[in-house]
């Protein structure tokens, strides 16, 4: 059977024409990877989030939790105050942890 460890998976749901930059910093921050699709939905505003020019991005990275922060603090300082950005997180059981954070514990 496989050894689990336990890791965080942040999601980020952002206007697509920012994936570039959005992905530039969570490298940055240390993710090692990442799975992106296109993104429809609904927001707080009433209006669908879809609308927006060049749709949506839905960006999920599973990280170690100094990784996630890095990056929460990345995105509350640059990119909520001036883009259509959503996030959150939970934390999932990997097997292979070495593949996704450079600092991930065992």
């Amino acid at each position: 059977m496989a050894d689990f460890s336990r890791v965080t998976c942040l999601t980020i749901v952002a206007e697509s024409v920012i994936s570039e930059r959005l992905l530039e910093a969570i490298s940055a921050c240390g993710a090692r990877g990442w799975t992106t699709s296109m993104a429809e939905g609904h927001g707080p505003s009433g209006h669908g989030v879809s609308g927006i020019e060049g749709g949506n991005v839905r960006l999920e990275t599973l990280v170690s939790e100094e990784v996630a922060t890095r990056i929460w603090e990345v995105l509350e300082r640059d990119y909520f105050p001036h883009y259509a950005v959503s996030a959150w997180e939970y934390d999932v059981k990997v097997a292979r942890l070495a593949r996704y954070s450079d600092d991930s514990k065992s």
